[in-house]
Formats: structure tokens, C-alpha cells, sequence
């Protein structure tokens, strides 16, 4: 008797890719993509997608897990909880953040970072690294030879005590990054002056929750846009604007495009459905909201979504770095309930990033269905160098599958997120499109909110260096 030509066919769905739509069957061998097409032959095992759409795995990349978050606080996702609520919302890919802490070597913030992440992932995964000690050693010696074994993109920060760089440190952090090839990622926020109005607004007692978003005007934003697209250009090497939240910091993007610079603009869902006002509750229910950039107004969310519409933003992210909300460790420590400074920065978003896009954006008309999923993984498999493997449906790529439910309407609930957080700040948003099964390089992950796939499925995926920097090494490098 002849064997099944595949492990697994998926059949009868909507294929859809950046570039596609159509009817078809995807064959699978040995986690890969084998065939695509009508009426393939019998399998080991098959899968209905019959009034289902059928895309590539979502990749966020831009996530915290597991992350040092200062003296008492403690992030709500470790590597297990964080990849399983990203498997929940149809991801197959998550690309966190590995922090080097003052005084401590690159290399030793991986391996550190690797230990609490090997073996526990539901999902792949791919590491950034934050550079916030940029000494000779670290800029000349670690990052090349980090970069030859895979670690191709790093971030800096132009805000917080601890973790910004000032401007010579980040020209120097760019220069060392285009020599190794690496693509920087940077979060423009002025720190000089949120640190002054900070001050002023406790100077005159205005400490709520609310006041995070008013001591972090948009011109802080815009301003950092443009001083980090200054320095980039000075040092001509591309970089990406992480989590931009309005107008004015995406024309500063798109008039250094139209200088010729290369870059790529990510923004977020916070800043598509939440507004500053969602900080301004009582009972200090708005900490839940508090994060950087905080969400603006009504108008700059029409912008974003321009963006996102017009080819600004080539990335949508979710920025999840989640923390419980009713815990003396998480929002409402002690220090945090006494001024919105203190009070821990970010909020999780994973699981819920594709089903609010797809609702917001797909549903309502303002984005194709393929646009979609350049937005959600392909591009993000581009930039940041796994694509094929990764971000597409085409013969020879990792079999990462989201089937997809376009009709389903869902009310978010914090229950359903798997996520370490005890709130979502999208509690109660209904939704329309929802992730019913996702594969995992050809196997059965996540079946209608059920993980199937064990903790430990993911791998870890070393990536080449960034397309946006050529093929050859610097000279002198």
C-alpha cells in the first residue's frame, strides 16, 4: 500500500498572503510546506479549513518577557505564560527584548536570558538586545561577534534613567550596529523633558495615573523622532521607530523617507483603540492604561491608522510588556500609588494584537486582507531576516498556519489571554475574527483556545544580518 505523500493537509481554506487570496490545499512534510494546491493527495492526518482563512503565523516583534523592571516590580509574563497567551492570539514567532543591565557584558544578558527561555516556549522565539552600556568592549568586541552568531538587531532608548543613551552614545551604538550589520530599534521619548514635567506635576500635586500621559507630551515624541533620525543619517545606517503614537512623529518618518533615509515605522494597538482619557478613571483603575508612549486622542489614532493604511508603518506590533494590576509588585506598588512616575510602564497586548486589527482595520475597511498579514507577520519576517522561513505560505517555508474565523465575534475577556496579567485593557471590546487553530512548523499548536503542543515546542531562531545594510562588511570593519 502506498504511503501518504504528507503528514498533514490543511484543506479546503482561503490562503492568504501579503501578496494572495486564494482557494487552495497546503500540503506538509516534516514541518515545511511541501505543496500547495487542489485536490492533493491523502495525508497522514488532515485538517479542515473549510469557510476559514488561512495565513501565515503571526510574528510580533515587539514584545517583553521576563524582563528587569526595577527594585520590587515584577513583570507578569515569564516565558511559558507570555508565548502561550501569543500562541492564543494566533502567533507562531515573538521576538522579546534581552536587557543588558549597567555593568553586565552582552553576552552574559543572553545567556542569562536564554536560560529562562529554553525549554519553555510555546512558540519560536528570536531575541533583540537592549544596549544600555555601550562601553568600547561592548560596541567594538561583543556586538560583531554577537552578530555573526545570529543576534542581528538591537535596541536603545532615548528615555529612562538607567536605559537611555545620550546622542554621542547612540552614534556611536549606530555606527558599531552598521558595521556589524545589525538594525537598531529606537523608543524616542525626550527624557530632559518628561523629567521636567514630571516635577512640575508633582510640584502642584497632580500625581494620578492620568498625569503619565500629560508629563509625556506628543512634541517629547516628536521631537526624539527627529533627533534619532538626525543621528541616523549622520552615521547614513537605517534604523526602526519603535511604537510611534500620532501625527507629528510620523512626519517626521515620512519626511526623512522622502530625504532618502531608509527606515521602517511600527505602531501598536494602544494606539488605535485607547485614548489619554482611558488613563483618567477612578480608583487608579487607569495605571491599567499607563504605558510609553501613552495612548494620545482621537485624532491621533485617526493618524495612525492613516499610517497603517498609506505604507507609513510597515510593522504593527503589540509593545506587550504586561503587569498585574491589584499586586503590590506590579501597578499598584506602594511608590506608584503615591505619583504616576513610579508606577510600572506597559501593558499586555499579545493575544489580542491580530483580532483587533483584523476587526478594526480589515472589518471596517480600511486595510485588505492582505495588507493585513504584511502588517502582522510578513513584514516583520522581512526586516528582521527570517523570511521565507518565516512570515509567507510558499513551498520550502516552516509549516506556522493561523486558520482563521473572519465571522466570528468575540467580547474580549481577560480569561481567555493566557496571559500572567490579572486585567487586558481591551476588556469588554468586542471583536469580529478570531483564531481558531494555529500550526506550529506542521503540527496542531492551538485548537479553538485549547494548547494541544507542549511548553517547549518553540525554538529558539538565529537570524542573518539586516537586508537594510547590504551584503558586504564595512570597510574597516
Amino acid at each position: 500500500m502506498r504511503a501518504p505523500s504528507f503528514d498533514t493537509i490543511v484543506r479546503g481554506g482561503t490562503v492568504v498572503t501579503a501578496a494572495d487570496t486564494y482557494r487552495a490545499d497546503i500540503g506538509i512534510r516534516d514541518g515545511r510546506i511541501a505543496a500547495i494546491g487542489c485536490d492533493l493527495p491523502k495525508a497522514t492526518e488532515t485538517i479542515d479549513a473549510s469557510g476559514l482563512l488561512v495565513m501565515p503565523g503571526g510574528i510580533d516583534s515587539h514584545v517583553h518577557i521576563a524582563q528587569p523592571s526595577g527594585d520590587g516590580i515584577v513583570m507578569a509574563d515569564d516565558f511559558e505564560s507570555g508565548t502561550r497567551s501569543a500562541l492564543l492570539g494566533g502567533n507562531t514567532t515573538v521576538m522579546p527584548f534581552c536587557l543588558q543591565e549597567k555593568g553586565v557584558s552582552l553576552r552574559e544578558a543572553l545567556k542569562g536570558y536564554h536560560a529562562l527561555a529554553d525549554g519553555n516556549c510555546f512558540t519560536d522565539v528570536s531575541f533583540h538586545m537592549i544596549v544600555s552600556d555601550p562601553t568600547p568592549h561592548v560596541l567594538g568586541q561583543e556586538m560583531p561577534a554577537l552578530a555573526e552568531e545570529g543576534y542581528t538587531s538591537i535596541k536603545v532608548f532615548m528615555t529612562y534613567e538607567g536605559l537611555r543613551l545620550r546622542d554621542d552614545e547612540i552614534l556611536a551604538t549606530l555606527d558599531a550596529a552598521k558595521r556589524a550589520r545589525q538594525i537598531v530599534l529606537v523608543h524616542c521619548e525626550n527624557e530632559d523633558a518628561i523629567r521636567y514635567l514630571i516635577g512640575r506635576r508633582e510640584a502642584d500635586g497632580d500625581t494620578a495615573p492620568f498625569h503619565h500621559a500629560t508629563s509625556r507630551p506628543i512634541a517629547a515624541e516628536r521631537e526624539a523622532t527627529h533627533r534619532a533620525l538626525s543621528l541616523a543619517e549622520i552615521v547614513d545606517t537605517p534604523i526602526v521607530i519603535v511604537h510611534v503614537s500620532n501625527r507629528e512623529a510620523m512626519e517626521e518618518i515620512s519626511r526623512a523617507r522622502h530625504r532618502g533615509q531608509k527606515i521602517a515605522g511600527e505602531t501598536c494597538p494602544q494606539y488605535l483603540v485607547l485614548t489619554a482619557e482611558d488613563l483618567d478613571l477612578e480608583d487608579f483603575e487607569g495605571a491599567k492604561f499607563v504605558c510609553s508612549p501613552p495612548p494620545r486622542d482621537k485624532e491621533s489614532q485617526a493618524a495612525c491608522w492613516f499610517g497603517l493604511e498609506t505604507g507609513i508603518f510597515d510593522l504593527y506590533s503589540s509593545d506587550h510588556c504586561p503587569f498585574r494590576f491589584d499586586d503590590a509588585n506590579g501597578k499598584k506598588t506602594e511608590k506608584g500609588r503615591q505619583s504616576f512616575r513610579w508606577i510600572p510602564n506597559g501593558i499586555p497586548g499579545v493575544a489580542t494584537r491580530l483580532p483587533i486589527l483584523f476587526s478594526e482595520g480589515v472589518r471596517t475597511g480600511r486595510i485588505d486582507i492582505n495588507r493585513f498579514v504584511a502588517l502582522t507577520s510578513t513584514n516583520h519576517a522581512k526586516l528582521y531576516v527570517l523570511y521565507p522561513q518565516k512570515g509567507t505560505i510558499a513551498v520550502g517555508s516552516d509549516a506556522d498556519l493561523t486558520l482563521w474565523d473572519p465571522d466570528l465575534t468575540k467580547i474580549v475577556t481577560n480569561d481567555d489571554l493566557g496571559h500572567g496579567a490579572d486585567y487586558t485593557p481591551y476588556e469588554g471590546m468586542q471583536v469580529t475574527g478570531w483564531p481558531l487553530k494555529v500550526l506550529l512548523r506542521g503540527k496542531l499548536a492551538m485548537d479553538r483556545g485549547a494548547l494541544v503542543l507542549e511548553k517547549g515546542s518553540g525554538q529558539y531562531l538565529s537570524r542573518k544580518r539586516s537586508n537594510l545594510l547590504g551584503s558586504e562588511p564595512i570597510p574597516g570593519s
